[in-house]
């Protein structure tokens, strides 16, 4: 009888694993990968259309075969713009849905939540979005920009002749890490080119800040002392009121240019941009470049978005932290074919000096020692249409500092 039992629940066992019900059978013929990005909450208007290329990369790859033999199987999950629920949601995806990888966060605040997760549990995370640098951790791949590659340049530009020759300056922010430590480099960058105090006004409002009213006021009050600009680290929704106050204040570009870090073309989305024309914004890629490996990109994007009915997949745009996004999954299945494992160390050390050919116009390097990728910048003004035209780029794609040579005891860390 109690053979009979065993046989008739080994037999149930067989089917389920035959089916593919069974759990334990379901994750041995696939390889889980986690996505950790805010689909609620103020930082869901930049972080959405991130989820969603993770998962049209994820197709993509799928449809070619998978990785190792195996399809990857997407763990979708939602921090919900909240910042200690993202190391709670990084630490389910580690330990309970057992993933090999974690695509995600925007803020740096985010970022460093999960961080201490990451390193207790040897997860491995990808990054995509640009930040504020100082910061190198074995268990991330920044494949956003570093300082050097974003902030720098687009001040340099500022200043320079093409730029408006600007000598006063407007650091407006979103209060926390990635801002101000930004904020703190600027300034020491404006100090070795001769600005001083008096001619650098900072400001931060908190996230999800909606009344711009004052501040745009203030600009535009701090501009009359001669030539000004602003350099906006804003981040999430705050981006449609401030934009929206520009606009009301008829506060135009050829008066005092709004430099901004974290608004591309999904942020501009569903704004009415004609006042913001002329207005900057500084990125490594942006959806106007013209290349043969960016129109099959946006061609698969725009295809992707009307499939899935995503919400107004009419005007389906594509931008930097995407593209950043769809490069780092690329990277991350050639390095597990090149270390021919999923184990996050053995993937960790296949991935310096992978290459991948990217819609940004270049081959984009993973840095062999120092977990950045290699970038070109790029400065566009906005159109009418949301989109942007070129104004500035680098010949080729620059290595990352991830230490800014501007602040003070990081000299001995730029031979990373």
């Amino acid at each position: 009888m109690k053979r009979r039992l065993a046989l008739k629940k080994l037999t149930l066992f067989s089917m389920l694993a035959l089916s593919g019900r069974g759990s334990q059978a379901f994750a041995a013929d696939t390889i889980k990968v986690g996505i950790l990005h805010s689909l609620s909450g103020t930082m869901a208007i930049s972080e959405t259309s991130l989820k969603n290329v993770a998962l049209m990369t994820i197709a993509e790859i799928n449809a070619q075969g998978g990785v190792l033999g195996k399809q990857l199987e997407p763990v979708v999950v939602d921090p919900a713009s909240n910042w200690p629920l993202f190391a709670e949601k990084a630490r389910q995806l580690l330990s309970q849905d057992k993933v090999a990888v974690v695509f995600g966060c925007w803020t740096s605040v985010s970022r460093k939540s999960v961080l201490p997760v990451f390193k207790e549990l040897n997860g491995l995370l990808f990054y995509p979005v640009q930040y504020e640098g100082e910061e190198m951790e074995h268990n991330v791949f920044y494949t956003g920009a570093a300082p050097n590659q974003q902030a720098i340049p687009a001040v340099e530009y500022l200043m320079s002749e093409d730029g408006g020759g600007a000598k006063r300056f407007v650091l407006l922010g979103t209060d926390y890490v990635y801002p101000r430590t930004t904020n703190k480099i600027l300034r020491a960058f404006l100090h070795s080119k001769g600005v001083i105090d008096s001619d650098i006004d900072e400001v931060y409002t908190p996230f999800g800040h909606s009344d711009y009213q004052t501040i745009v006021a203030n600009i535009k009050q701090f501009a009359t002392g001669g030539k000004t600009a602003v350099i906006s680290t804003i981040n999430g929704d705050s981006n449609v009121p401030f934009y929206k106050e520009l606009g009301n204040a008829g506060l135009k570009a050829t008066d005092v240019p709004v430099m901004a870090f974290s608004v591309g073309e999904e942020e501009l989305r569903g704004m009415d941009t004609k006042p913001l024309v002329g207005h900057l914004a500084a990125w490594n890629y942006f959806e106007s470049i013209k290349n043969p490996v960016n129109a099959g990109f946006i061609k698969k994007w725009k295809a992707y978005a009307k499939a899935k009915n995503l919400p107004n997949a009419a005007t389906a745009v594509t931008n930097d932290p995407m593209e950043a996004t769809y490069i780092g999954i690329h990277m991350w299945k050639q390095a597990v074919e090149k270390a021919k494992s999923t184990d996050v160390d053995k993937v960790i050390a296949a991935m310096g000096g992978q290459t991948f050919n990217a819609p940004d116009g270049f081959m984009i390097e993973m840095d062999k020692t120092n977990h950045h990728l290699h970038k070109p910048v790029y400065i566009g003004e906005i159109r009418s249409d949301g989109q942007f035209n070129i104004v500035w780029k680098t010949k080729g794609p620059i290595r990352a500092q991830p230490w800014s040579p501007y602040l003070a005891g990081n000299e001995s860390k730029q031979g990373l």
